[in-house]
């Protein structure tokens, strides 16, 4: 991934939170000779992801051991030069990502592939639900198992940029926070928040 030094996240504990935050990623490798992604939840625990393809997926039948690429996307959002004091400007896009490389291994272990199970439903559900994986019964998960294709990806390097307008003045950067703060959309919230939390460092 390109990354100016301004963007350059350093913080590898930054880099896991928003892949915590934002699991909903896209996994792409190589099959049949041609790039291949899918759109999946992968779970962080520790030095891993966790995953798990339906059987169907051709993706996940030649790419074990492969250097496989995940990609993490966390907030953006378009930037107006409108914004700016001057017109003498372009339009930009900010926004935040997270790029984790790393070999693949397929699960084999039932007990392994049912903690992931277990660890997922346990990240989305809400505190307070009612539901429990194992509430559904181990006759009816074991079936269901059999319908996917679990695996591990273990984490070799990580890359996260973060563009910030870092590369422009602070009285810009203020005037962009302003104008993002006054829209009612997520990931312009969340851009501006962070835009003015990297203010105060």
């Amino acid at each position: 991934m390109y990354i100016p030094k301004d963007f350059k996240i350093t913080d590898e504990s930054v880099a896991y939170e928003i892949m915590k935050e934002h699991s909903f990623a896209t996994l792409f490798s190589q099959h049949d000779g041609l790039p291949c992604a899918t759109h999946i939840p992968l779970i962080v625990n520790g030095k891993y992801l966790y995953g798990h393809f339906a059987r169907p997926n051709r993706q996940w039948k030649d790419f074990e051991n492969q250097t496989v690429l995940a990609v993490f996307h966390g907030p953006h959002c378009y930037i107006s030069p409108s914004w700016y004091e001057t017109n003498k400007a372009v339009p930009t896009w900010n926004y935040v990502t997270v790029h984790v490389y790393g070999k693949v291994e397929l699960l084999s272990d039932e007990k392994e592939l049912m903690e992931s199970f277990h660890d997922m439903v346990m990240k989305y559900e809400a505190p307070d639900s009612p539901y429990r994986l194992q509430d559904a019964g181990a006759k009816y998960l074991a079936g269901m198992s059999k319908g996917v294709q679990g695996f591990k990806i273990k984490i070799s390097k990580i890359e996260g940029k973060a563009k910030l307008s870092q590369n422009h003045s602070l009285q810009r950067q203020e005037l962009v926070i302003n104008q993002l703060e006054q829209i009612p959309y997520s990931d312009e919230q969340q851009i501006s928040a962070l835009m003015k939390a990297n203010l105060r460092k």
